[in-house]
């Protein structure tokens, strides 16, 4: 099995989302035995605010409102170590909030970034929104987003979207060593939005060939195969209907991109998702497949 590396970041506005993503990265944490990073960006918003002043007051005030968030943040990788138990390091960076958060991730070689997300977009100054779909864009490590408030500890049921593109076995095998750490069961779902008879029998047949592979490596599993005209809102009907835990989207091939945020379908997904979203780029992470079968 791959063995993860020891960091997970969190970045922290200190609002409620990002509380609670925090409290989500507890429990992954402790398994792969990594460090909690947390991670403050103050922004050009926090340059705008003090620029009424002049350059002496400026100053001063700009290093008091610092000195306050590094109590703040001590405080809170505090209480978080003695919560988690493991080691919770805080860093502090000034710059547009997902460049630094990419750019730290990149620095500590970050397992993972857990972060939270209000389903907004649009609102570029928003801290938990437009900047969660930069960082699922951009960033090299996977990205679990975090929107919905009441989650249980744990994972109990990962589930797996597929559309068998040509990373379709990569996907699974890495489903399969999160399962493993988790002790999860995994639910494939397949959902189509065509009438092709010999396309839906092809699917079929690759969505049991796979169930087929997960059973080998002794991990509960069960698969459906859905029809919908909305690729998005039938894999979100499929996660609360089999009270999903995490939902896992592999964000290159599978769905479309554009300059600036990522393609309708994974967007959608992640901002009315009330489940946790788990975001990977093909090969980025995890790289030895566990999987002896190809499409």
């Amino acid at each position: 099995m791959t063995n993860y590396n020891n960091h997970i970041l969190v970045p922290i506005d200190f609002s409620e989302q990002s509380l609670i993503a925090l409290e989500q990265s507890y429990n992954l944490a402790r398994l792969t035995m990594a460090d909690i990073t947390l991670l403050y960006v103050m922004d050009e918003e926090h340059k705008n605010f003090f620029s009424v002043f002049g350059k002496v007051r400026r100053e001063a005030e700009e290093k008091k409102y610092e000195r306050g968030i590094k109590t703040k943040l001590k405080t809170l990788s505090e209480e978080t170590q003695a919560k988690a138990g493991v080691t919770v390091k805080v860093m502090i960076k000034t710059g547009k909030i997902y460049d630094e958060i990419i750019a730290v991730a990149t620095e500590l070689n970050a397992a993972f970034i857990i972060m939270g997300t209000n389903g907004q977009v649009g609102l570029k100054k928003k801290f938990i929104g437009t900047n969660a779909l930069r960082v699922v864009k951009e960033a090299h490590c996977p990205v679990i987003t975090i929107k919905g408030k009441n989650h249980r500890t744990g994972c109990k049921i990962i589930v797996l979207p597929l559309d068998f593109s040509q990373e379709t076995k990569e996907k699974v095998g890495k489903a399969i060593e999160l399962a493993n750490y988790f002790g999860s069961a995994i639910n494939l779902v397949t959902i189509v939005n065509t009438k092709d008879e010999i396309l839906v029998k092809k699917m079929t047949l690759q969505l049991k060939q796979v169930e087929s592979v997960i059973k080998k490596n002794k991990i509960a599993v069960s698969s459906e195969f859905i029809e919908d005209k909305n690729i998005s809102e039938g894999v979100l009907n499929y996660a609360k209907k089999v009270d999903a835990d995490l939902i896992m989207i592999m964000t290159q091939s599978e769905m479309d991109w554009t300059d600036l945020f990522i393609g309708s379908t994974a967007q959608e997904i992640i901002n009315n998702s009330e489940v946790p979203v788990l975001s990977i780029h093909p090969m980025d992470r995890m790289e030895e497949s566990v999987l002896p079968f190809t499409f």
